[in-house]
């Protein structure tokens, strides 16, 4: 069983930035797709950004209008998402997924991904 855990939430201003981590445990990092979804207070679970196990692949939601990016590091076991121009719409619960290369790529939905975090809680004021 995979396990991920992230970090790097807070309480920001808006406009601010900030940068999620998500450290996996685990030897096979390097074969999981990635993905950041998020999830606000009475609201269901969104997509926000994937990350392949093929080198430059990701993809991104439609709000996000370059303001997010998600990178990877393999020897670290860790993936990024680096916020920025942080809005109060952006408050939420923020959780990071992988899913095995044997069972798919990345995709947008949460049925996809076999393991999953507890979250970071992100918090934007106006």
């Amino acid at each position: 069983q995979v396990q991920l855990v992230e970090s790097g939430g807070g309480l920001v201003q808006a406009g601010d930035s900030l940068r999620l981590s998500c450290v996996a445990s685990g030897r096979a990092f390097g074969s999981y797709a990635l993905a950041w979804f998020r999830q606000a207070t009475g609201k269901e679970r969104e997509f926000v950004a994937a990350i392949s196990w093929k080198p430059g692949m990701t993809y991104y939601a439609d709000f996000e209008k370059g303001r997010f990016a998600i990178s990877r590091d393999n020897a670290k076991n860790t993936v990024y998402l680096q916020l920025t121009s942080l809005k109060p719409e952006d408050t939420a619960v923020y959780h990071c997924a992988a899913r095995d290369r044997s069972q798919g790529d990345i995709s947008r939905e949460t049925d996809q991904y076999d393991y999953w975090g507890q979250g970071t809680r992100v918090t934007v004021s106006s």
